[in-house]
């Protein structure tokens, strides 16, 4: 009995939690972390590549992880 109490209980807070994400994603809001790896970054971060630049010393001029930068620069190619 209290497991069919619990699961309707679990339903009805799935639910309200999708409704909200929905009223959420209307008014705009995202969530998640925002990216470090701004339009200008990314800019340099590609110039810089392309002259030959190491991906390990771009990275850590910009104040970056290397594997963010991978991703990124994998998004731009």
């Amino acid at each position: 009995m209290l497991a069919v109490s619990a699961e309707v209980e679990r339903e009805g807070i799935r639910e309200k939690t999708l409704e909200g994400l929905d009223a959420a994603a209307r008014k705009g809001n995202v969530g998640g972390r925002p990216t470090v790896v701004d339009d200008g970054k990314l800019a340099v971060a590609r110039a810089r590549h392309r002259k030959g630049e190491s991906v390990t010393s771009i990275a850590k001029a910009l104040g970056i992880g290397r594997a963010t930068l991978y991703r990124h620069l994998g998004e731009s190619a």
